[in-house]
């Protein structure tokens, strides 16, 4: 095929390997070309750890197998190709001179930054840039817009509840099934001193051949990036993440409602999912993965909670944040409605803290680009908002550790979810907490130094001293929302001599 007679590049991204992808939907081999890059740059803009590189450059040289075997054309640039451009625009910039494309395709991106970078190669080249839907999700920005339209808050409750209706999912007759619309308070419960049941091994999958190439590429030059390899066994293709879907469906999907917010030390997977990878990279689709879920229910083989609970997440959550996302980048990124300007603490990058609850949720980060949504929000989340972590730090550290960030997802996550940095858009309060919570969903502080009671003294535990810090430097602020009165009120219980001891435990702690 000549250059002059390429209709169509068509340009895929490292998160969007599907066949069904909106920029392939009219792909015609003999006028058009795919093109793919690996880019330095994608991991190093951000620290991105070694289990989340390696996911997406194996994930995509697997899918561009895939496509060499339909016989597309494609044009792949790797990241140890001889004189490879070091970043995404650069490279397309150099495929454009070579190729002559009449016009570039691209489903839209997941990521702020690299549309703009795409927009502005298109723009150099006065080249037209087709910029379609991704139709991937269940709804569109724009209908996420108009849901916006003149609400004051937007609560990802009526959300959820409009997709409901939308598309007819665990609704009969108009209503939902089991006549409520959400069961997260059947959803809460602990393992008890017990521990948890026998859980099932979830799916994991030995590196092949492309994948083994990946960990040497990566070991070789993102060497002081932070994680390991040895345990690597994400799915990278299709058919492995089908597999870890049914493997999800069958063992754990029954009890992920009731424990889906309990902890346990040295407890990785628990009765979690682990498919958001999966789903972010385009691997699974998310109707198969609610339709899985639903049929399980109707099939009598899991209870309605877990099976809601679970239905919330993808069809609630996920179309809510992208939402977010969309309509409020890019000042969104620059949010920081408490002026947090703490920087984040070194061990966040080891997990070498004697902070029981920390250091395992770091650690399990660190060895599998992993942790579930709890350990993220009511933990490394928790401890950041508390001891006043700079947002954008707290976004450049999730964004860069786990397997499943991607930007649309993972900011507004932590940024708003977890840091309550954007103000209240999101979460309609601080999610934050002494060390008591921790105590009574997991069993970390069993064996720690610290004691959750303590707010002062040598055995303070740092996680409920910030927290009393927390409400003192902000209780005006605090006071103002209905659902802090509360735990604002509960200052009052402190003596002045209290609160100047958890003042200089907290300013002791910081300065460490």
């Amino acid at each position: 095929m000549s250059h002059t007679a390429l209709r169509h590049l068509v340009i895929v991204l490292g998160d969007q390997l599907n066949l069904d992808a909106t920029a392939l939907h009219d792909f015609d081999p003999s006028c058009d070309a795919v093109w793919m890059a690996e880019a330095m740059q994608e991991s190093t803009h951000i620290p991105s750890s070694k289990q989340r590189t390696t996911v997406f450059l194996s994930a995509m040289r697997h899918f561009a197998q895939t496509l060499r075997a339909q016989g597309w054309p494609l044009h792949y640039t790797a990241l140890d190709t001889p004189d490879a451009p070091s970043t995404l625009a650069d490279a397309l910039n150099r495929a454009i001179e070579q190729l002559r494309p009449q016009a570039l395709v691209l489903t839209a991106p997941g990521d702020w930054r690299v549309l703009q970078d795409l927009r502005a190669v298109a723009r150099a080249h006065a080249l037209p840039l087709q910029l379609r839907d991704d139709l991937h999700f269940f709804s569109t920005v724009r209908e996420f817009a108009e849901h916006a339209k003149g609400r004051k808050q937007l609560r990802l409750e009526y959300w959820y509840r409009a997709l409901r209706q939308k598309t007819g999912i665990l609704m009969v007759d108009g209503k939902p099934v089991g006549g409520q619309w959400n069961f997260d308070a059947d959803n809460r419960a602990s393992f008890g001193k017990q521990g948890p049941p026998p859980i099932p091994a979830p799916q994991r999958f030995a590196p092949d051949t492309i994948t083994q190439d990946v960990m040497a590429l990566v070991n070789s030059q993102l060497a002081h990036h932070p994680g390991h390899l040895s345990s690597f066994g994400w799915p990278v293709t299709r058919d492995d993440a089908l597999l870890a879907l049914q493997g999800f469906i069958t063992q754990r999907l029954p009890l992920f409602g009731q424990y889906q917010d309990a902890m346990w030390e040295g407890e990785v997977w628990l009765y979690h999912s682990h498919l958001s990878c999966a789903l972010n990279l385009k691997l699974l689709n998310p109707r198969e993965v609610v339709q899985a879920a639903v049929d399980a229910y109707t099939q009598g083989l899991a209870p309605l909670p877990a099976v809601e609970g679970f239905v919330r997440q993808i069809l609630g959550w996920r179309e809510y944040v992208r939402g977010i996302y969309w309509t409020h980048m890019p000042e969104y990124l620059e949010r920081n409605t408490l002026n947090a300007q703490a920087e984040l603490p070194a061990f966040y990058w080891t997990g070498d803290t004697d902070m029981a609850c920390l250091r395992d949720a770091i650690g399990q980060t660190l060895q599998h680009g992993y942790a579930h949504h709890i350990q993220r929000l009511m933990v490394t989340g928790l401890y950041a908002l508390l001891l006043g972590v700079k947002p954008q730090a707290v976004h450049a550290w999730y964004l860069g550790v786990y397997v499943d960030a991607v930007e649309w997802v993972e900011l507004p996550n932590t940024l708003g979810m977890s840091q309550f940095a954007d103000g209240g858009l999101m979460a309609s309060k601080p999610y934050a907490a002494s060390g008591k919570y921790i105590q009574r969903m997991s069993n970390h502080c069993q064996g720690c130094r610290y004691d959750p009671a303590q707010s002062t003294g040598a055995r303070a535990c740092p996680i409920t001293t910030l927290y009393w810090d927390f409400l003192m430097r902000h209780a005006d602020t605090l006071a103002k929302n209905p659902r802090m009165v509360m735990q604002v009120n509960n200052l009052k219980r402190l003596t002045p001599e209290q609160r100047e001891a958890i003042a200089a435990q907290a300013l002791a702690h910081k300065t460490v």
